[in-house]
C-alpha cells in the first residue's frame, strides 16, 4: 500500500494544488491522490493564487497550462508558474500537457517547473513524481532552517556546519570575550577576516570600531605612516596632523591582514603597542595611549619566516596568544553545497534572476572540484554563472567547471550494472551529507539494502 513520503510538523500530510479546467480530470487525480494527500483544486488562476496564499504548507502542484481564457494556449498557465513560483521558488511544479505540447512543457521547465507529464496521465508515476518532489523540498527546507540556525547563532556571514567549521566557530566563542591577541591563519580566500568580524561582533568591544588593514597592499613607505599616523611637516606632503589605524581601532579592534608582509621595523613598532600599549605618530615624541584588541592574520607559514629572519619571534609570540586556523574549501565537505546555493540565492535576487539551483551534474562538480581560491573563488563562480547563465538550474559549464568524474567503460552488462549503481549511490550520499536513511529513501531501498551495496560495491561512508 502507498504511504506518504513525509508530513507536516503538525502531523497532516503533505498537500498538493491541482490546477486544471477540467472537472472530470480534476476528479480523477484526487481520487487517486487523496489517500496520500491533502489535495486542493481550482480551475483557473484567481482560485489557484488564493489558495496557493491561504494554505501557505502546499509545496506541489500539478499545473495544466490551457487555462481559461486561454483555454486553447499556454499564457494563462505560464502566469500561474510565474506566480506561484514567485510565491515561493521552494514550491515544485508538475506541467501537464497534451501529447502534441512538448515544446510548451519544456518552456515551462526553463520558467521553473520542476517536471512535465503528457496526458493520459499516469497516476502511478504521478505518485513517484510528487514523492520525489516532495522529499526534495523537504530536503530544501532543512538546508534553509540549518542556514537560519546559523544566522542566529552570530556569524551571520559565515555558514558551514562541518566539524572543522565547528571547531572554528567553537574557538570564537571561547575567546571573544576576552582582549587576547589573536592569530589567524588559512590560506588565501577561506574567509580570514570574516573570522575576526565574528570575534569583535561578540566581543565586549562590538560598539567599538573594526578596522581593517592589508598589510600587503600598501607600499613599505605608506604603511608606517597608514597604521601610526603622523604629525604636521613630519614628511613631504603631511599638510596636516592625520591620525593612523591604530588610533581609528580606539576602543575596538584592529584587524591587521597578510601580517608576514610588516618590514622588521614596523614589526617593532607592533611589538610595542602590544607590550606598552600606546604609539608615536610619525615625526612626533609624545606616546599616546590606545585600547586596541590586535587580530592578525596570514596565508604563509610564520615559523618558517622566523627561520629564516624575516619574521621577529618575540612578534611572535605576542600576537599568537591564541591561534584560529580556517580550513580550506575542500576539506569542508557539504559546506561546499550549502555555501553555494547560498552565494547563488542572493546572487540571483539581486540580478533579479529565475535560478531555481543547481544540476546535478553541477552538484557533483562542485563537490569534485579542489577549490584553490576557496570561498572567494566559489563566490566569484556562481557570480559569474548567474550574470550569463540562461538555465533554470546552473551546470558545470555555467561554473566553468569540468563535468563530474565519467565512469569508464564497461565490457560486460554485470560490469555495467555495479558501474551504474556505484556512481548513482556515491553522488545521492553526497547530496544528503552521507545520511543512510534519506539516501535509501531517494534510491527506493531499504537501510539494510544499502548497508550490503556500500559493502558489495567497498563505499566509504
Amino acid at each position: 500500500m502507498d504511504k506518504p513520503l513525509t508530513k507536516s510538523a503538525d502531523g497532516r500530510l503533505p498537500s498538493v494544488l491541482i490546477v486544471d479546467d477540467t472537472p472530470e480530470i480534476r476528479e480523477q487525480m484526487q481520487w487517486g491522490l487523496k489517500p496520500l494527500y491533502r489535495v486542493f483544486e481550482a480551475g483557473d488562476r484567481e482560485s489557484a493564487m488564493d489558495i496557493v496564499r491561504r494554505e501557505e504548507d502546499i509545496f506541489l502542484v500539478t499545473l495544466d497550462l490551457g487555462l481559461p481564457p486561454d483555454a486553447e494556449g499556454v499564457t494563462e498557465g505560464l502566469e500561474v508558474l510565474n506566480q506561484i513560483l514567485a510565491a515561493n521558488r521552494l514550491r515544485k511544479v508538475i506541467v501537464i500537457t497534451g501529447n502534441q505540447d512538448r515544446d510548451n512543457a519544456l518552456k515551462a521547465i526553463q520558467l521553473g517547473a520542476y517536471d512535465y507529464m503528457e496526458k493520459p496521465i499516469d497516476m502511478e508515476v504521478l505518485k513517484v513524481v510528487l514523492q520525489r518532489g516532495a522529499y526534495l523540498t523537504q530536503l530544501e527546507r532543512e538546508n534553509q532552517a540549518l542556514l537560519e540556525r546559523e544566522r542566529h547563532r552570530g556569524f551571520q556571514e559565515m555558514i558551514g556546519s562541518s566539524p572543522s567549521m565547528a571547531k572554528v566557530f567553537e574557538t570564537i566563542r571561547r575567546v571573544a570575550t576576552t582582549n587576547v591577541s589573536i592569530l589567524i591563519v588559512g590560506e588565501s580566500g577561506t574567509g580570514k577576516e570574516l573570522v575576526a568580524r565574528a570575534i569583535h561582533k561578540q566581543s565586549p568591544r562590538n560598539n567599538g570600531p573594526f578596522i581593517v588593514i592589508n598589510c600587503g597592499a600598501i607600499p613599505e613607505t605608506l604603511l608606517e605612516s597608514e597604521l601610526f599616523g603622523h604629525e604636521k611637516g613630519a614628511f613631504t606632503g603631511a599638510h596636516i596632523q592625520r591620525r593612523g589605524r591604530v588610533e581609528l581601532a580606539q576602543g575596538g579592534t584592529l584587524f591587521l591582514d597578510e601580517i608576514s608582509e610588516l618590514s622588521p621595523l614596523l614589526q617593532v613598532k607592533l611589538l610595542r603597542v602590544l607590550q606598552e600599549h600606546c604609539i608615536e605618530r610619525v615625526g612626533g615624541r609624545v606616546e599616546i595611549p590606545v585600547d586596541v584588541r590586535i587580530i592578525a592574520a596570514c596565508n604563509v607559514d610564520l615559523q618558517e619566516a622566523m627561520k629564516e629572519g624575516r619574521f621577529r619571534e618575540d612578534l611572535y609570540y605576542r600576537l599568537n596568544t591564541i591561534m584560529i586556523s580556517v580550513p580550506p574549501l575542500r576539506e569542508r565537505g557539504s559546506d561546499v553545497l550549502i555555501i553555494a546555493k547560498v552565494f547563488l540565492r542572493n546572487f540571483a535576487e539581486e540580478a533579479n534572476r529565475k535560478i531555481s539551483g543547481f544540476s546535478q551534474e553541477a552538484c557533483a562538480s562542485l563537490g569534485q572540484y579542489q577549490w584553490p581560491g576557496n570561498v572567494r573563488e566559489l563566490e566569484n563562480r556562481i557570480k559569474r554563472a548567474v550574470t550569463l547563465s540562461d538555465h533554470v538550474q546552473l551546470t558545470p559549464e555555467d561554473l566553468d567547471l569540468g563535468p563530474p568524474d565519467e565512469l569508464p567503460v564497461a565490457t560486460t552488462l554485470k560490469e555495467a550494472r555495479e558501474q551504474v549503481e556505484t556512481h548513482l549511490i556515491q553522488q545521492t550520499l553526497f547530496k544528503t551529507n552521507h545520511n543512510i536513511t534519506k539516501a535509501a529513501i531517494m534510491l527506493g531501498v531499504s537501510r539494510p539494502t544499502l548497508h550490503d551495496l556500500l559493502s558489495r560495491y567497498h563505499i566509504k561512508k
